[in-house]
């Protein structure tokens, strides 16, 4: 099939896809405008490019970007060599591989990130996705380095690599574009949205370890039972707020134990996590107690100072709902012997996605700012005893709930 552009992104797609097709390259296309062109025309219906038709790999463009898993990656030498002599032009981007960080010796280990192979005027933007322990996919951000030419394409134009991403593994299925046979997501919207919603930040291993010099890790039986229970519990809240699609990021000192030491803090004794008022669903409750996590408490109504708490094993999974306001976001707390209200102010916050204790889970993406607005600037000191109450750098008082509203705002089971 021949279209009427002079080496344009098609006929480029066209030959990168026939060399990686005689090494059994298993490539899929991740190009979020290709892939939204797609997605809009499948809600009208319509064929995705057949006949002399070139609907999507023939709009004008710099790149075509594709994804590729690590462990899929052979023959890179023999096809490296190969698009040279069909005329492209390729540069390889690497960083270090961050599943080794936490490990002493490794943790300067260098792995492929990019590859971009250009060929006239266009370029394919190759992402290579490494398998985390989290049981998802992650591929790094691209980094010139030194020597690099910067000048090779529009670095600052390419959708993938402004920072580290985080997918769940996508089913694929095998699409006529064009026609040409290109596997894609097989949901294509919910890939579009995952795309949106993409960066990742990784566990401050170096500074953990820092951490852990100065103060050594609990290592007791207490503290260890603690952390696999702390562990289980999370993973079973994840799998429940999944399940009922209501987004969640670690929080108080979950999230500190994250930033802090990659780890569980072996004396905070429960497991904190945040959602937004905006995705709270009735039917939370039930779904934890199905799960086997009965409901401990419940303060505050859902227009003010709702809090969620959970028990397993002995240890509790406290749920804090956020309230975004003009120029700030907070979340309640309630005394239960006074009816006493507080409230616990944050600067706004975006969240991205991490990886901890092999759980792809948000976090604010400027987790620091977070932290001191809740542990003040010595969040780095461990502080065994808290009162919430006070302890807090954030904390205000928020008046009292009125005696007949406790029945409703103050439940304890």
């Amino acid at each position: 099939m021949a279209f009427k552009c002079s080496y344009c992104s098609y006929k480029v797609v066209k030959k990168f896809l026939g060399l990686v097709s005689v090494h059994n390259i298993p490539l899929y296309l991740i190009d979020p405008l290709v892939l939204g062109r797609m997605n809009e025309n499948s809600r009208h219906e319509e064929s995705t490019g057949s006949g002399l038709n070139c609907k999507y790999l023939c709009a004008p463009r710099e790149f075509t970007t594709f994804a590729l898993l690590d462990k899929f990656w052979k023959n890179e030498v023999l096809l490296k060599k190969e698009a040279e002599e069909e005329g492209f032009q390729w540069m390889e981007l690497s960083g270090k591989d961050p599943r080794l960080a936490g490990m002493d010796g490794l943790s300067g280990t260098e792995i492929p990130l990019h590859y971009i192979f250009k060929l006239q005027n266009h370029a394919i933007h190759l992402v290579v996705f490494y398998e985390r322990s989290g049981n998802f996919l992650w591929h790094g951000q691209l980094r010139l380095k030194q020597n690099a030419d910067k000048k090779f394409v529009h670095f600052r134009k390419l959708h993938f690599g402004r920072y580290p991403g985080a997918y769940n593994r996508p089913e694929l299925h095998l699409a006529s574009i064009d026609g040409l046979e290109i596997h894609v997501p097989k949901e294509i919207a919910n890939f579009l949205e995952e795309f949106s919603h993409s960066r990742f930040v990784e566990c401050r291993y170096k500074e953990a370890r820092m951490f852990y010099q100065v103060y050594p890790e609990d290592t007791s039986q207490d503290a260890m039972e603690f952390k696999k229970k702390a562990k289980d519990l999370l993973h079973r809240a994840a799998e429940v707020l999944n399940r009922q699609e209501v987004p969640f990021w670690l929080s108080s000192g979950t999230c500190l134990g994250w930033f802090r030491q990659c780890n569980i803090i072996p004396y905070s004794k429960d497991v904190d996590l945040g959602i937004l008022i905006k995705d709270y669903k009735v039917d939370i409750v039930t779904a934890f107690q199905r799960a086997g996590l009965p409901l401990k408490h419940k303060f505050g109504k859902e227009d003010d100072s709702l809090e969620l708490s959970f028990q397993s094993a002995g240890v509790k999974l406290d749920v804090f709902f956020f309230y975004e306001e003009a120029d700030y976001m907070w979340n309640g707390g309630t005394q239960v012997k006074t009816g006493k209200k507080f409230k616990y102010i944050f600067p706004k916050f975006t969240l991205c996605w991490t990886e901890f204790l092999e759980l792809k889970v948000r976090v604010p993406c400027k987790t620091l700012s977070y932290v001191e607005a809740n542990y003040g600037k010595n969040w780095e000191i461990p502080v065994t005893s808290w009162d919430w109450k006070s302890s807090p750098a954030n904390v205000q008082e928020n008046g009292i709930w009125p005696i007949g509203d406790w029945g409703e705002v103050i439940q304890v089971h």
